[in-house]
């Protein structure tokens, strides 16, 4: 008896370490992103990044299930647990993504200058919003490019 726990437990153990990690391209081109801006009376320059996953519909694809997420009491220990760990990774990799989506909207259309302050953030599974203020005040240039 002592055996075969212990040969069920090394498999366990052995199934849960050969899971693979997720890859950072696993959101090229699966998600949308959309950045707004606001400049306040006296040159404060405010910003919304947000960014979602997209759906089937968003990225053209027929027929795609609505819900494809497997019930928990159909799930044995095991493959819960490795479904929690790779969710708690791809939620890691997801903030990464977002920041990485932020960073690379700032520099393409260069409203912080002089970087910014992260005034909030908000990341669940699907999607994630970041708030911030530029380090920066509003020019007449940023005014005429971005409203006030």
């Amino acid at each position: 008896m002592l055996k075969i726990s212990l040969i069920i437990c090394s498999m366990i153990l052995l199934s849960a370490c050969s899971a693979s990690e997720p890859d950072p391209m696993d959101f090229v081109g699966q998600f949308r992103d959309s950045f707004s801006t606001e400049i306040k009376g006296k040159g404060i320059k405010l910003f919304v990044y947000k960014a979602k996953l997209a759906t089937a519909l968003d990225r053209s694809i027929p027929g795609a299930p609505r819900d494809l997420n497997m019930r928990r009491s159909k799930q044995d220990a095991q493959s819960y647990q490795v479904q929690q760990r790779n969710a708690e990774d791809r939620l890691e990799l997801w903030n990464r993504q977002i920041d990485l989506g932020l960073k690379k909207t700032i520099e393409m259309n260069g409203y912080c200058q002089a970087g910014f302050i992260e005034l909030s953030r908000y990341v669940e599974a699907e999607r994630g919003e970041i708030r911030g203020e530029c380090n920066d005040g509003a020019t007449a240039e940023d005014i005429k490019k971005y409203g006030a």
